[in-house]
């Protein structure tokens, strides 16, 4: 049985965090799919267990014709179907009454006059001092559209310490390369204030991406340790069982580069790699992850086919079940050569790290869903138990498993039971689930209360969307100046293709099996 976590009474009842402040949370697309699948659901189970604000209320806004009462049957059945807690009939007439709904279309002037109408109401009705959250759930290119009407609208409260707070979450992509990137955070900077902004990555808001700071520097067996003497080299891999499904548009036009490694993995790269911070505050945290993007080294023409590696997944089996390959599912040309895996050999040149690999991979149709960040240590020198060049002694590995079984777990060698001296690895294991007995939170969930209580730490700022964009469009480039036509596949339901088996063999490492 693993030992059950029991609350410390010298940090009982404390919270570091600012407490979420009464508002409206104002969902536009509030009748969408991220709404019904992830928000609505997030918002109940932050109210079931007792975090959300005393007074609090969400006004989705959206296209689709419904009004009060159908809004919250559309509510109840996305949390009927998605929420991690099962609904509470006592507690959901309760929960209820805060869903709203307006129908409107976002480029109309005048629904805006009708939305500034309805706030009001709403939060005379729930005592709410006028503070608002604006959640973006909405295709990229309607951005520039709801912020400036919400602006012309009289919507956008100054930052002056006096006025009620306006806040707005947009989520990704922020622009599909740099230059698309920059123009979206000029839209967003000529409407709101940066500390307004709230860029999300749902990545960030994991249970074990978050636990990665406290790892790092509440313990001092790794921060010692963390650092090129030491460490061999670290793998992030992100792996997809599913196909591209109904987001064919959408993937045929980004690729996994855009969709999965501009945003989600350099973020975990640079929590990773960042060096310690003074002060848990956002801004200082978020100073230290850009100083990563800063010191990312550039992959060049020479260097590139040692660097990246790309691919298309074919036809193979999912749960032995056959499946497409990419060019046969709807709506894809038929002709594409967008990828959907990637794999990154990238080094980041300051003095912790130098000469450190970091081997990132990520890709679709893999045989299952699976996100880990693996830091391998140096072997140990081949004298005493290290001395089989054949077989040498597996190296120390600390894995943090992001998903699906949150946690982590450190390889080590042993000695096993028996007269005879065997070394043999082992592997001390931590789950989420099984040392505190519950369900970790929703990623959503802990970031619409960050959002609630103005704590910006795990969100994207302006600089580090651009300098994430600014390395990837190097790729980009590169790519599209080869002006390939066809790109290596490899069977659906494989790791990828042989590649990228090369790409890490040839340092004389291997990627990790999950």
């Amino acid at each position: 049985m693993p030992e059950q976590y029991t609350e410390n009474p010298l940090t009982a009842g404390i919270n570091i965090k600012h407490a979420p402040q009464p508002c409206t949370l104002v969902i536009f697309g509030g009748g969408g799919d991220l709404t019904r699948r992830k928000l609505l659901p997030a918002i109940y189970n932050q109210g079931l267990e007792g975090e959300l604000p005393a007074n609090f209320a969400v006004l989705g806004f959206a296209i689709e014709a419904m009004d009060d009462e159908e809004y919250r049957k559309f509510a109840r059945k996305g949390v009927e179907e998605f929420s991690r807690q099962p609904l509470d009939a006592n507690y959901w007439p309760g929960f209820e009454r805060c869903l709203h709904y307006l129908q409107g279309s976002f480029d109309n002037p005048d629904i805006y006059n009708k939305l500034k109408e309805r706030l009001a109401e709403i939060e005379g009705n729930f005592g709410i001092p006028g503070n608002r959250v604006f959640y973006l759930a909405i295709p990229p290119a309607l951005i520039e559209t709801c912020v400036c009407q919400l602006k012309a609208a009289g919507l956008v409260m100054p930052v002056d310490g006096n006025s009620p707070f306006s806040r707005i979450i947009v989520e990704k992509p922020i622009g599909k390369d740099l230059e698309s990137a920059r123009k979206v955070n000029a839209t967003l900077s000529d409407n709101f204030d940066e500390q307004q902004i709230y860029r999300i990555d749902h990545y960030l808001g994991k249970e074990t991406v978050q636990n990665i700071l406290a790892m790092r520097f509440a313990n001092s067996i790794f921060e010692p340790l963390w650092n090129s003497k030491y460490i061999d080299h670290v793998q992030i891999t992100v792996a997809e069982a599913e196909g591209v499904g109904t987001r064919a548009g959408y993937y045929d036009k980004a690729g996994a580069l855009r969709d999965m490694i501009q945003n989600h993995i350099l973020q975990l790269l640079t929590l990773i790699a960042m060096e310690p911070p003074w002060i848990m505050d956002a801004d200082v945290i978020r100073d230290h992850r850009q100083d990563i993007l800063n010191c990312l080294r550039p992959i060049t023409a020479e260097n590139f086919d040692q660097h990246v590696v790309r691919a298309q997944y074919g036809p193979g089996f999912h749960h032995g079940e056959d499946v497409p390959g990419y060019r046969r599912e709807n709506g894809v040309a038929q002709d594409s050569i967008t990828e959907t895996f990637v794999a990154l050999k990238m080094f980041i040149d300051n003095w912790r790290w130098s000469g450190v690999p970091f081997y990132i991979r990520t890709g679709k149709r893999m045989p299952k869903r699976a996100s880990e960040i693996a830091i391998q240590f140096k072997s140990v020198p081949p004298i005493l138990f290290n001395t089989s060049h054949d077989v040498p002694l597996e190296p120390n590995v600390l894995a943090l498993s992001i998903q699906p079984n949150e946690g982590l777990s450190l390889r080590i060698a042993t000695k096993l039971p028996g007269v005879k001296l065997k070394i043999f690895p082992v592997k001390m294991d931590f789950r989420y689930g099984a040392t505190f007995g519950e369900q970790s939170p929703e990623a959503y969930e802990r970031l619409l209360l960050d959002v609630m209580a103005g704590d910006a730490t795990l969100f994207m700022r302006r600089d580090s969307v651009e300098s994430s964009w600014a390395w990837i469009d190097n790729i980009l480039n590169l790519w599209s100046s080869n002006r390939t036509r066809w790109i290596p596949e490899y069977a659906a339901g494989t790791w990828g293709p042989i590649e990228a088996d090369r790409l890490i063999e040839s340092d004389n490492r291997q990627w990790r099996m999950l």
